[in-house]
């Protein structure tokens, strides 16, 4: 979404939008959620607890979510703008 200029200011929603964007596994979604899930625990409620494979887990997606966005290559500007 951000290749094409568009920013969202809800998080939930761009992980929602993966799974159509580049194709991102549903359970790699979920993983996404629950760590989204504990950073606003930890932000609003000070609840700190973050587990290793998590940290792992996110690692791995963001890779992969790096990997997938490479082969989109360049975004075409409009010629008009």
């Amino acid at each position: 979404m951000r290749w094409h200029g568009y920013r969202s200011d809800n998080r939930f929603q761009v992980f929602q939008c993966l799974a159509n964007t580049l194709s991102v596994a549903s359970t790699d979604l979920r993983i996404l959620s629950d760590a989204h899930r504990k950073r606003n625990l930890s932000e609003y409620e000070g609840l700190v607890e973050i587990e290793e494979a998590l940290v792992q887990s996110l690692i791995r997606i963001g890779d992969d979510i790096v990997a997938r966005l490479s082969k989109l290559g360049p975004v075409v500007q409009d010629k008009e703008s």
